[in-house]
């Protein structure tokens, strides 16, 4: 019993620093949803009055709708992009060994420790000297070099242990190439491109910096 008291106080103070942790995060996103149903026409917390007309205005306002449609379209159509990209980039690191593997591996995640800016930046020069910037293309193509990371890295670590002599017997009891693909490899890396494309639609959906250096025209 004494021995366990120690280890009892360290979850108790683990799992209330995890829900100070969560209150903190939480706490600005209720404040701004409460303010959305204030009756004043000006931020107010805690609101006065509970009224949806701010709602109903946003949702008359094209400008919004536009911008609304814009970033659900340009991250899912990065987060696909990603994912064909990616997916296969993941397999041949974690099964093929060829000189410069690590720097293959190394740009695929190189846009995780450079500033969106500077990707933005630097997309914008290349679209501006093949002559497609501010396009759509241009700004889909910068959000697949940010979100193509999170689409190798869990790919990668879900294909880490993973025991290709299962593939090998699909492939041996007559199933193709791209059938034992599908019928023993993904199921077993599922989770890994699923959390994936998460990860490439929210980082897509969030990005500012990126998009204000390659907009598409109005």
């Amino acid at each position: 019993m004494i021995a366990r008291a120690p280890e009892r106080i360290g979850h108790l103070a683990l799992s209330a620093f995890g829900w100070l942790a969560l209150v903190f995060l939480g706490l600005p996103l209720a404040i701004i949803i409460g303010v959305s149903f204030t009756a004043t026409s000006y931020l107010r917390f805690p609101p006065v009055g509970l009224t949806l007309k701010w709602y109903g205005q946003f949702l008359k306002d094209p400008s919004y709708l536009s911008a609304i449609w814009t970033s659900a379209s340009l991250a899912l159509a990065a987060a696909a992009l990603a994912l064909v990209l990616g997916v296969p980039a993941a397999l041949v690191l974690s099964r093929a060994s060829f000189p410069g593997r690590k720097a293959l591996g190394a740009l695929f995640l190189s846009p995780l420790i450079l500033p969106a800016i500077v990707i933005g930046a630097t997309i914008l020069q290349y679209a501006s000297l093949l002559g497609f910037a501010r396009t759509y293309t241009a700004i889909l193509v910068g959000h697949v070099v940010i979100v193509i990371p999170y689409i190798v890295r869990t790919t990668f670590a879900s294909l880490v242990g993973f025991d290709e002599s299962l593939e090998e017997a699909a492939r041996d009891l007559g199933a193709s190439g791209p059938g034992a693909f599908l019928r023993v490899t993904l199921p077993v890396i599922k989770p890994g491109i699923i959390a994936g494309a998460l990860f490439a639609v929210i980082i897509s959906w969030i990005n500012v910096e990126l998009s204000m250096l390659t907009p598409p025209p109005n």
